[in-house]
């Protein structure tokens, strides 16, 4: 067996169930590039180049990621797509070694790379955050395309990476990020959402929320959850889960998991 694939069958071990398969393809494949492609949930838009967006609705996006550094080898340059998501792996001595997401667009024909195709939301979501669990650069880059997947849920997931002391501290961190933006969603389900955006009492009550979060932890923590917890405003409270998703603190992480396991 060679060390490509003893270090990629690593990865296999380390990833859910959902995503073993997929590992396995991605371990069979020659070095180099290798592509899938998957369903992206609702909300999310991107150009299939160097710009993803989400939180979109009724034409406008409420979070936007630009990569000034996107491969022209990958993708085509197209209008804004709701999905697919399109991953981009690419292998070298045995192990992963860069990540790239798209969303939208087409692939563009590329001498010696391995399309493994359209999979399952579970399929990608299993193997990007088996590949979180390996410690380095690419896999803390691999939790924010998990996000986009449609029809799943991985709070759960980010929960155990964001506990889990043998991870990487950065992923960890990414972890944690992506638990606040899912709990401030579901703190606000069902609420007219940032409907007061323009208002200067709203902006002033977020300023002022801002503002707890540059306090030490042992001040700002408590202080953004009582927010958190009880302020009237659904922006303000979602403003205050956003910062706590900043503090890699275990008291923010019990706070996310108390709001998503709420009936």
């Amino acid at each position: 067996m060679t060390g490509r694939l003893v270090a990629l069958l690593v990865l296999v071990a380390a990833t859910a169930a959902a995503g073993q398969d997929l590992a396995r393809r991605v371990a069979a494949a020659a070095a180099g590039q290798v592509r899938f492609s998957y369903a992206a949930r609702p909300g999310i838009y991107g150009n299939g180049r160097n710009i993803i967006s989400w939180d979109c609705r009724d034409g406008r996006c409420r979070n936007r990621q630009v990569d000034g550094n996107y491969s022209d080898e990958d993708e085509w340059h197209t209008a804004c797509d709701s999905g697919p998501v399109r991953v981009a792996l690419t292998v070298r001595g045995g192990a992963v070694t860069r990540l790239r997401v798209y969303v939208g667009g087409d692939w563009r024909p590329t001498t010696g790379a391995v399309d493994l195709g359209t999979v399952s939301t579970r399929e990608a979501t299993g193997f990007l955050l088996g590949l979180a669990r390996l410690g380095s650069r690419v896999g803390r880059e691999a939790i924010f395309p998990a996000t986009l997947a449609d029809s799943v849920s991985i709070w759960p997931d980010l929960l155990r990476i964001a506990r889990d002391r043998a991870v990487h501290e950065e992923t960890r961190k990414s972890a944690v990020f992506w638990l606040g933006q899912a709990a401030g969603a579901a703190a606000t389900t069902g609420l007219s959402d940032l409907v007061d955006d323009t208002s200067t009492d709203l902006e002033v009550k977020k300023s002022a929320v801002f503002a707890m979060s540059q306090l030490p932890h042992e001040d700002g923590v408590p202080a953004l959850i009582r927010v958190a917890r009880g302020n009237q405003s659904p922006a303000v409270r979602k403003s205050a889960l956003f910062w706590l998703g900043q503090t890699n603190d275990p008291r923010a992480i019990a706070l996310f998991e108390e709001i998503l396991t709420k009936p």
